[in-house]
């Protein structure tokens, strides 16, 4: 990426005429020391609303810029609810959205800093060019894409499709479950790689959970418990199935814990007087590990890989997800379209129960999140 900017302006613009209707969007990539126009992309949607088609906007644009290899984005547009949803100041009460601003979130966190700002439509006139000229292209029938040559490769039409009516489709459901206690988790301390089983106490916590998935499940069958390979999940996990009509107990290596390195086995007390700077850092930015471990931006990366394969290998299917702390934070903050402060707010206690139901057309609905009544 030598020779591009490091920050860039990103405008994007989006619309349906009908509401729904006709769709597309648009969006350019500046220099935000210049205004040279870097990239242009624009495509027809098809039929679907203002609100997804902004949000293609925004997410186009976002991948240009990655493309191009920003660090510092400023992101323009005339979209409110879009700024306001992505800035975190509004709630994304849309299931049709959800998906969208966390696709949106998930290509934010590849940069070091993203700003959301609302301008009037007269100052986002070259997007709102471009997806005009992309709703002309969708009442005809025709694509209407557009890619400028200055950011190589063009970049894809985002990863989902305009919404359908869910309701007339079975939703994936996870049955997410935190493994029982061990040693280290009573002791509160990093509990990452190391192979450490079940306490007495987390036995007797795993087998109660077992119970209450059975009962919440119901005469649902269970497709599967999917579970990581370290011994305090697929013991778990192999309790949950003898309570819920014996299903297969497939092991996801996706699903292991983070790689907390040097500071394995230390309380969050003992990392902060070794290694404070560190500490910090890691608080800070996903991007980061332990010295020795891996970030949780790694970690993030193959949690999505182990979901997509769930939704894929069990569609309409009920699934019970055994994992740890790190992994379910990531799956329920995706879920939830939250930020990545939210990893560091969220408590999943030993046992806990959580439940994200997930539709063909990637709508998302979070029922459940730490439920311990059963403990």
């Amino acid at each position: 990426m030598s020779g591009r900017p490091l920050r860039v302006v990103v405008e994007a613009d989006g619309g349906a005429r009908g509401n729904p209707g006709p769709a597309g969007y648009g969006a350019v990539v500046r220099a935000a020391s210049t205004g040279e126009v870097l990239a242009e992309r624009s495509a027809a949607l098809g039929v679907t609303t203002n609100n997804v088609a902004e949000y293609g906007g925004l997410i186009a644009g976002l991948q240009a810029a990655a493309e191009l290899g920003a660090t510092a984005v400023e992101v323009r547009m005339d979209s409110k609810l879009v700024v306001e949803q992505m800035s975190g100041r509004w709630q994304i009460k849309h299931p049709g959205l959800r998906p969208l601003a966390a696709e949106a979130a998930g290509l934010i966190r590849r940069f070091d800093t993203v700003t959301f700002e609302w301008v009037p439509r007269e100052r986002n006139k070259h997007a709102d060019r471009l997806a005009n000229a992309a709703m002309d292209a969708a009442a005809a029938g025709t694509d209407g894409g557009t890619a400028t040559p200055k950011a190589e490769p063009a970049a894809p039409r985002p990863t989902w499709e305009p919404p359908v009516d869910s309701a007339t489709n079975r939703p994936t459901r996870l049955i997410l479950v935190r493994h029982g206690e061990t040693t280290l988790t009573a002791e509160r301390r990093y509990s990452g790689r190391g192979d450490v089983p079940l306490s007495e106490r987390g036995v007797a916590q795993a087998t109660a959970t077992a119970r209450r998935v059975s009962k919440l499940v119901g005469s649902t069958p269970v497709a599967a418990v999917v579970t990581s390979p370290l011994s305090r999940c697929t013991r778990t996990a192999e309790l949950i199935a003898r309570a819920t009509g014996s299903p297969p107990v497939v092991v996801e290596p996706d699903l292991v814990e983070c790689d907390f390195g040097e500071w394995e086995g230390l309380t969050f007390a003992e990392v902060r007087e070794r290694w404070p700077a560190e500490l910090d850092a890691w608080l800070g930015s996903t991007r980061l590990a332990p010295p020795g471990g891996e970030s949780f931006a790694a970690v993030d990366t193959r949690v999505r890989r182990a979901v997509a394969k769930l939704r894929e290998t069990y569609p309409g299917a009920a699934v019970v997800v055994v994992s740890h702390v790190s992994p379910l934070k990531m799956l329920l903050r995706d879920a939830l379209a939250a930020s990545d402060a939210f990893l560091h707010r969220l408590l999943l206690d030993p046992g806990g129960i959580s439940i994200v139901d997930s539709w063909p057309d990637r709508g998302v609905a979070v029922r459940t999140v730490n439920d311990t009544a059963h403990l």
